[in-house]
């Protein structure tokens, strides 16, 4: 698919538009950030998926909505609604795993 960044009222666009999403919370100053960014990339390029990525710092409101404490923090969303919160650095195999338990990929 592809990872798409979004803002404001994009992000809840892309939220009830599509079964399954995953939305990448995310700052340019957070070296986690850029690891689990990496990653999401190769889970992108493997698999069918919806990666919105969302700057924590230029959207407070959505960040505060979901009370995104850490960052980075991953929000997967089943048909608008939030299923799954992971906060912090994930290596790929068990974000992979989530995922798939989650039924976000297959």
């Amino acid at each position: 698919m592809s990872l798409l960044q979004a803002e404001g009222q994009q992000i809840y666009k892309e939220i009830q538009t599509s079964q399954s999403v995953l939305v990448d919370c995310w700052a340019p100053w957070c070296p986690p950030c850029r690891l689990i960014g990496a990653v999401l990339e190769e889970i992108d390029s493997e698999f069918d998926v919806k990666i919105v990525k969302v700057n924590a710092d230029e959207n407070p409101e959505f960040i505060s909505e979901f009370q995104v404490m850490g960052l980075p923090t991953l929000l997967l969303f089943q048909d608008g609604q939030l299923l799954k919160r992971i906060t912090g650095f994930q290596p790929k195999a068990l974000l992979v795993k989530t995922l798939k338990n989650s039924g976000i990929i297959e």
